[in-house]
């Protein structure tokens, strides 16, 4: 490569990374709140996989706070969290949020699928499923707003 192109390469690579950054999320509003939900899942996520490490049962970092677990139960769940978290780090970064809106609605249709379980109504000896569906129906609201900002057109690059 010749001097002089070496030394436009950077630029022309900056340029290239500030277009995607502007056409991705930078310049709608729709773009600027979709970025602020994955980034604030992100915190989430984080705070999850802490509660769950530490054995820090606080409801919504913890669905099913009050019911029977083992420790390291909670440690296997902090781990798997992580891939939440590099899963919406990664479409806030690169705009590719199908493969986040889909394992939220996946935990959605799971959440929904153990408050209606037999096995959890076995545990909880006549106290209300209602505290485990509130958390349930706030993620799905989170993972309903997710949708419908990512659903706003969007200049898509050539890349």
């Amino acid at each position: 490569m010749k001097r002089r192109e070496q030394r436009n390469q950077p630029a022309a690579r900056n340029i290239s990374q500030e277009y995607l950054a502007r056409s991705f999320m930078g310049d709608s509003m729709n773009g600027r709140i979709l970025s602020l939900l994955l980034w604030a899942g992100v915190a989430y996520f984080c705070c999850m996989a802490m509660a769950h490490f530490f054995g820090i049962k606080v409801p919504i970092l913890f669905v099913y706070y009050d019911t029977p677990y083992y420790a390291y139960q909670d440690k296997i769940i902090s781990f798997a969290v992580v891939a939440y978290i590099c899963l919406f780090a990664s479409a806030a970064r690169s705009g590719e949020v199908v493969f986040a809106l889909v394992a939220i609605w996946l935990t959605v249709l799971g959440l929904c699928a153990v408050n209606l379980s037999d096995a959890l109504q076995g545990v909880l000896t006549g106290k209300s499923p209602l505290p485990y569906w509130l958390q349930t129906a706030a993620i799905a609201a989170y993972a309903l707003g997710l949708t419908i900002f990512s659903r706003q057109p969007r200049i898509l690059s050539a890349h």
